[in-house]
């Protein structure tokens, strides 16, 4: 249903959506500036193309997503490319594609104004269908085991030996690794906000690897899969990163596949060959003598298989963690490989068909993630009702409870910051670690409170499917707010000890709106690299020292739409901290239970 659906979503966005909005979306650039064309490492024709205007809009585009070019004609009508290309790489403005020939490179050129698209990611579809299929008709092996004891009454079994000792760590971090050393088939690390779960899962990867010689960690986005290799990296571990990092630095480069394949000895000769063939393709037009031609190109062929073979055998050789999404784990580079473990960092945000990819190329599983933070992204509303949304972390949290173990101590957030979301999400089991309990910025400050909008004219608006809705007074009041804590903390101060700050909204349409607030008002100009403005889906596992929070649904009948997923607003009041300001409409937001009780205890802990 999801994959219809969005599908259908996607022709209609193609056919009827203007191209103005299809760049305010994020998901178009025009018009396009054509940069170099050259083969990569990886012997593929490759174009850059840059954007030059609509720059300061947040773009969609990641690696791996397909797109497509197109034209518009003087009516306005547009006119797609016939082929579809890959992103390799992206910045802000810059993008380096994969062309599938040269024929389509010769067709980009011969066009005067060129844009960009995403085009529908039916690749990684295909491998969620491909990988249920696989474990739905598994028998008698690994991947069947690990199905039933997911799914059915297969108890889980341990291996037993002495705890290992991790001074560095709290006890229950110290817990967590040492139920994932014992854990024969899953384990599971459950990591609230603020607690340590990238710390703990690393301890666990870097203990693994005393006992195996290589595993696999995934995640569901390249971000997290960043995230994790490069603390992995730090911690003097040799990772080896499948697919191209989302945020582009030296250090996250210097891990990737097509760095390391560029850096290896044997390279230049490699291209050399490759080199060669395409000259030799070039003369073979013209030449009489075709067939010997073809002999050289063939001969030269088999050579640069043999060398792509070794320089390949060598990299999977010296890596000791196999890093990438785990949509991309279905690359051709780890096709027929066999790993002891795999590791999946953000579970709790991933489609479980999306699990299944990794998980039919190893014998056990560790999850690491949070199932009362954010969900995974589902589209179709028919699709989450069926329950899609159900992921493989919550079956098996339900089914296998064992298998948990929960990280208990938080070094984020003051004391009363925390305390809501303890309560309410964790069962009260969360406690602040001693050195963040009184944390603050001002002496006798109020760490959490809310300012409620009712009486001061803020109402919402919608403003079309994707973007929900806006409340400009409450978006006006927000920054008037900041202005207002900034001043209080002292101008000087605020940039000398580089506070940082976070506006966060729902809605995506009030995050641009609050963004616009910021640039126009002068005020903040020395401060624009300390403020993040972002949707809460934007600040999962961020942190800042002010948070303030615009909730912007404010009408008569007590309507609040997705603000009803609690989970997200977990994430958004556990980013702070120092302070916490929420701004929202009291009598709307207090006739559903979870709010009325977040408004009464923020209540009773402010006065």
């Amino acid at each position: 249903m999801e994959y219809e659906y969005e599908k259908e979503q996607f022709r209609q966005q193609t056919e009827l959506m203007g191209i103005g909005r299809k760049v305010k979306r994020g998901m178009c650039w025009y018009p396009l500036h054509l940069g170099r064309s050259y083969y990569n490492a990886l012997n593929q024709l490759v174009v850059e193309v840059e954007r030059t205007e609509d720059r300061e809009i947040e773009h969609l585009f990641e690696y791996g997503r397909p797109v497509c070019f197109f034209t518009q004609d003087t009516f306005g009508k547009l006119h797609y490319l016939s082929f579809t290309a890959t992103v390799s790489y992206v910045e802000e403005d810059r993008m380096v594609v994969v062309l599938p020939n040269a024929d389509a490179l010769l067709a980009l050129q011969a066009q005067e104004v060129l844009g960009v698209q995403l085009y529908f990611d039916e690749t990684s579809y295909r491998l969620m269908f491909e990988a249920l299929k696989g474990v739905i008709s598994a028998r008698n092996n690994r991947l069947a085991e690990l199905r039933d004891i997911f799914h059915g009454r297969q108890p889980v079994s341990s291996f037993s030996f002495q705890p290992v000792r991790f001074p560095w760590l709290n006890r229950t971090q110290e817990e967590a690794v040492n139920k994932v050393l014992h854990a024969k088939d899953v384990a599971i690390v459950h990591g609230p906000p603020g607690t340590g779960k990238t710390t703990t899962l690393v301890e666990a990867v870097y203990e693994t690897l005393h006992r195996e010689n290589q595993v696999l960690v995934c995640a569901q986005s390249n971000m997290a899969v960043d995230w994790i290799s490069e603390k992995l990296v730090d911690r003097g571990v040799s990772v080896l990163r499948i697919g191209n990092p989302s945020r582009v630095n030296d250090k996250m480069l210097s891990f990737t596949y097509e760095r390391r394949f560029e850096s290896h000895p044997d390279y230049p000769q490699l291209w050399s060959i490759r080199k060669a063939v395409r000259e030799l393709y070039a003369r073979m037009r013209k030449a009489s003598d075709r067939e010997s031609i073809r002999q050289k190109i063939n001969s030269l062929k088999d050579r640069a298989t043999e060398l792509e073979i070794r320089i390949n055998a060598s990299l999977f050789a010296e890596a000791r963690v196999i890093a990438c999404t785990l949509v991309s784990s279905a690359n051709r580079l780890l096709e027929g490989q066999k790993f002891g473990t795999l590791f999946i960092d953000e579970a709790a945000q991933a489609l479980e068909a999306a699990c299944w990819i990794p998980i039919r190329k190893v014998d056990r599983v560790i999850l690491a993630g949070d199932h009362c933070q954010l969900p995974p992204t589902v589209k179709c509303p028919q699709a989450l009702r069926a329950g899609l949304g159900e992921t493989l972390m919550q079956t098996i949290v339900k089914n296998k409870p064992e298998t948990v173990a929960l990280l208990k101590l938080q070094y984020r957030m003051n004391e009363e910051i925390m305390r809501f979301s303890s309560d309410w999400f964790y069962g009260g089991m969360v406690q602040s670690a001693p050195e963040v309990k009184y944390r603050s910025i001002l002496d006798f400050d109020t760490p959490i409170e809310w300012i409620d909008t009712e009486d001061m004219d803020c109402n919402e608006e919608f403003v079309g499917e994707n973007y929900g809705r806006i409340n400009k007074a409450e978006a006006e009041l927000s920054v008037s707010q900041l202005k207002t804590y900034i001043t209080k903390i002292g101008r000087e101060r605020f940039l000398e000890e580089r506070i940082d700050v976070g506006l966060i909204s729902p809605y995506k349409a009030q995050v641009q709106y609050l963004r616009q607030l910021l640039k126009r008002d002068p005020f903040f100009k020395p401060y624009r690299s300390l403020i993040t403005v972002n949707t809460v889906d934007g600040f999962q596992g961020q942190e800042r020292d002010v948070i303030l929070i615009s909730l912007v649904r404010a009408n008569e009948d007590g309507q609040i739409g997705f603000l009803s997923d609690l989970r997200r607003m977990n994430v958004a009041i556990t980013r702070a901290r120092m302070k916490l300001i929420i701004l929202g409409d009291v009598s709307t937001l207090t006739r559903h239970a979870f709010y009325r009780k977040l408004y009464e205890y923020i209540q009773s802990v402010s006065h």
